[in-house]
């Protein structure tokens, strides 16, 4: 056995073990007893898509809505374990190579079948220039996709990469028709943005089917009564946008929704206590943080970056507005990421240090500043927060909350100051923890949303992506995360574990680590 299979086995095993415990687990939420199918599934989400072109779209609406209308290649359970999905197998032959044997029986909602050209047109839309796609960076690495026979495709990669079957268990790697694509790049000529005949009308293979969306409102997907694999149990599910925290509540209490995502901790005591309705949990491989613009002043300054820093306590957050259900980070990654280490250190809370650092950067008098935010109530709890602590430091920060589109566009386009983030390593791989959030090829849309720029991290984090000892990668992700700390691109604030509200006849509902829902298994009376 070569030691780059050695390596591939160690990942799959390690994610199998760095997963965190969850109160809700796959077996629990399973088909017990009576099986139940049928009915119609509203589920208030905080936001709308921002796209349903998988390959266009990395916020959470966007990859949580197309999870029920495309499949991956392969994907991960609620502990993190790969499973094959449109793939029967996925193989190194080679330290660059890699076979992909595909299900034989898969059909398209517009009737056409898979085979290896989808996957191949697939990964070249992905990596086409002129789509300009924001999951791009999980694929860059491949060189060559060819058709091996109708149903076998290999892929070449730059140099040996590991993760590369957890990059395809990414929503990013969502399967879309062949055909739905070749009309896509029709529009295209014709003057249409990329996405466009996608996004309008999108074809997967899931076990939903797209069949309606009021922008603003809702997205309305219906059963896939042909759906290959085991197929979903209620006949429809409405993703109904509800901005408000209080009224998803509302409307859980009410039955007017049987799920409502995005569950602010603040809220957790109500829905326990409420007859008829009980609340999900996932440990995550989320971080939120504070980001600072790193392109404008003062925050191209270290030490200011720095102080900001020290002048958190984010032991206060956790507590008072989380209400306890997040774990304090000192880096990027959370603990059941690979590439995590206990023995890098985060900058500490210390008021005093904090001032003096201020003074040192020319800032004695504070300045006067902006976090930006959605209008989600716990960004604006924790806005609010930071707002309040660094007034003792002397800086004034002014609070701008806008609509979650709005918010996305103007951090993609460097307008902010500071703002409040958010990232899930839906890979558990420090690869997607780290390279997007912090190579400087990705700013905005793709990740890193602090434009932070570092030719040192830039290299390790190249050689992370290269190594196929796993101990030496270890030791270059730490390496990585010490500079990226000290630096302070971005201030780590907490994991958060992630909550939803549920009717409690709901059944067979879980949340991945990285956020994101599976609904297949959803029954409801």
């Amino acid at each position: 056995m070569s030691k780059y299979s050695v390596w591939l086995i160690f990942v799959m095993v390690s994610a199998l073990f760095a997963a965190c415990s969850s109160n809700d687990s796959v077996e629990d939420n399973g088909s017990q007893g009576t099986e139940r199918s049928g009915g119609d599934l509203t589920i208030d989400v905080q936001a709308d898509p921002q796209t349903l072109d998988p390959h266009l779209g990395n916020d959470h609406q966007t990859l949580n809505v197309g999870r029920t209308i495309y499949d991956t290649l392969v994907y991960t359970d609620q502990e993190l374990n790969i499973h094959m999905g449109l793939a029967e197998s996925f193989e190194p032959i080679d330290d660059t190579t890699w076979e992909i044997k595909l299900r034989g029986d898969v059909v398209f909602h517009d009737g056409s079948q898979l085979n290896g050209e989808v996957i191949k047109v697939n990964v070249e839309r992905i990596l086409d220039a002129d789509i300009a796609s924001p999951v791009s960076f999980l694929y860059d690495m491949i060189t060559d996709i060819e058709v091996v026979d109708e149903y076998t495709v290999q892929i070449e990669t730059e140099y040996p990469f590991a993760p590369l079957p957890a990059h395809f268990a990414h929503p990013g790697g969502h399967i879309i028709s062949s055909e739905a694509i070749a009309a896509d790049y029709e529009a295209m000529e014709g003057g249409e943005e990329p996405g466009s005949v996608i996004n309008a009308q999108p074809v997967g293979s899931g076990y939903f089917k797209f069949e309606d969306r009021v922008h603003g409102q809702s997205v309305k997907v219906v059963k896939n009564d042909e759906y290959w694999g085991e197929k979903a149990k209620v006949d429809s599910i409405t993703f109904k946008v509800v901005p408000e925290d209080l009224t998803r509540v509302a409307e859980l209490e009410t039955n007017s929704a049987q799920i409502i995502g995005h569950l602010n901790p603040s809220d957790v005591t109500r829905v326990e206590e409420t007859d008829g309705v009980k609340v999900s949990r996932q440990d995550s491989v989320s971080l939120a943080y504070l980001g600072f613009n790193n392109t404008k002043e003062p925050f191209t300054d270290q030490r200011v970056r720095q102080a900001i820093s020290m002048a958190i306590d984010k032991e206060q957050i956790i507590d008072g507005i989380m209400d306890g259900a997040a774990l304090p980070a000192k880096g990027p990654l959370a603990p059941p990421v690979f590439g995590y280490s206990e023995e890098v250190d985060g900058i500490s809370y210390d008021v005093e240090e904090s001032k003096e650092l201020l003074v040192e950067a020319g800032f004695a008098e504070g300045f006067e500043t902006t976090i930006w935010t959605d209008d989600a109530r716990i960004r604006i709890d924790v806005a609010e927060y930071l707002q309040n602590q660094l007034a003792e430091i002397g800086i004034k920060a002014e609070i701008r909350s806008m609509e979650y589109g709005a918010f996305l566009d103007s951090i993609t386009n460097a307008e902010h100051d500071l703002m409040i983030g958010a990232w899930g390593t839906v890979t558990a791989d420090a690869d997607y923890g780290l390279y997007p959030m912090f190579h400087s090829s990705n700013f905005g849309m793709t990740g890193n949303r602090t434009f932070y720029s570092n030719d040192e991290v830039d290299e390790l984090l190249i050689l992370g992506r290269q190594e196929t000892d796993e101990q030496a990668r270890l030791e270059i992700y730490k390496k990585a995360q010490e500079i990226i700390i000290d630096e302070a691109p971005l201030v780590p604030l907490y994991h958060t574990e992630h909550l939803a509200g549920l009717r409690e006849d709901v059944e067979g509902f879980w949340i991945h680590p990285s956020s994101l829902y599976f609904l297949r298994d959803v029954s409801v009376p």
